[in-house]
């Protein structure tokens, strides 16, 4: 965030490069500051003498409180605040009976993933809410959401644009007549990305990657299967959303390679929740939250007797995946495809 006295200190140069959309202000207040640029914003209004001042209706204290609400509506817009978010806790509630959930705090950080796990009804999308709504004892679990160890600003409960939690639905369908490369450009412009034509590059690689069949840019979004749906959404949101935590619920329906999403999200330094009753998936996860009865039954930390059954696991998906391949290719199914010779 920036206040008046940054203004008074900060050449205009500098605010050009640090907030690019800065240029809009000057443009849309009809301020040319060509040739000022190594002058501050205050420097630059009080070289206009009082005639030009009374002519053209400049109020210099009014102009440098708009910049300052302008820049910060602007970050705050585009998500790209100081203050980012490094961790989320979670205070333990209540679960549907009133009774104390099983822990006192869980602390969830950047780059890190937890799986949910539950029957379905069990609690895992008030779980989702809680976080998301940043609960602060006023949802009906009484838990509280903290920010980096604090209660959070209220700006992620009502800000319509700087969402806490990005959410990846089981099922995706696209209804805009749009190419891929439209879809991206216009995330992309809402961002006011620098960049654009790289990030744009970025996530139909990434969206490749994920995918088991490709597509390129120039690809209807109605034309794309459910898989390609998934995985142009993860690479867009991995790459191009302002959110901090994102929430995948049952992506081992997603016809897409599961472990490589998970790597591309956390790559991003996203926190990633994962709503899932796939025992590869769960154990992938850092940690899993067990939900029974509308609360959190008990927290589970991955340890190395699970990493080797994982690595038992992701064995035999490998042998799924290479049989539904030849499923696909319309081969005849050996014995050789799964060690027997």
């Amino acid at each position: 965030m920036i206040n008046s006295n940054d203004i008074k200190l900060i050449k205009i140069k500098e605010l050009e490069q640090k907030y690019p959309f800065v240029v809009s202000f000057f443009q849309n207040n009809n301020l040319n500051v060509e040739g000022y640029e190594e002058s501050t914003f205050i420097q630059y209004l009080e070289h206009f003498t009082e005639e030009e001042m009374e002519e053209w209706a400049i109020d210099i204290k009014k102009l440098q409180e708009d910049i300052v609400t302008y820049i910060n509506e602007m970050l705050q817009f585009l998500g790209i605040e100081d203050d980012k978010v490094e961790s989320i806790t979670i205070v333990a509630g209540y679960d549907k009976n009133g009774s104390k959930e099983n822990f006192q705090t869980i602390t969830i950080n950047r780059s890190e993933i937890v799986s949910i796990v539950g029957p379905t009804g069990s609690g895992k999308s008030r779980l989702l809410a809680d976080i998301e709504w940043t609960a602060n004892k006023d949802t009906p679990t009484g838990r509280t959401i903290l920010i980096n160890g604090k209660i959070p600003d209220k700006k992620w409960r009502f800000s319509s644009s700087n969402k806490l939690v990005a959410q990846l639905s089981q099922n995706m369908n696209f209804v805009m007549d749009l190419t891929v490369r439209e879809f991206i450009e216009l995330h992309a412009q809402s961002r006011m990305v620098e960049n654009e034509q790289e990030i744009i590059k970025r996530i139909i690689e990434a969206a490749n990657y994920l995918s088991g069949e490709k597509f390129d840019l120039d690809t209807p979004i109605t034309r794309l299967s459910g898989g390609q749906s998934r995985a142009l959404m993860i690479a867009d949101t991995a790459i191009l959303s302002t959110s901090p935590i994102v929430l995948i619920d049952e992506i081992e329906n997603a016809g897409i390679d599961r472990k490589r999403a998970l790597n591309l999200l956390v790559n991003e330094d996203k926190i990633v929740l994962m709503a899932t009753h796939d025992p590869n998936l769960a154990l992938m996860a850092n940690k899993r939250i067990i939900i029974k009865n509308g609360g959190i039954h008990k927290i589970i930390e991955t340890d190395d007797e699970e990493r080797e059954i994982l690595t038992e696991l992701e064995k035999i998906d490998s042998i799924i995946s290479k049989l539904r391949a030849n499923l696909r290719k319309g081969e005849k199914l050996k014995k050789s495809t799964i060690g027997l010779g």
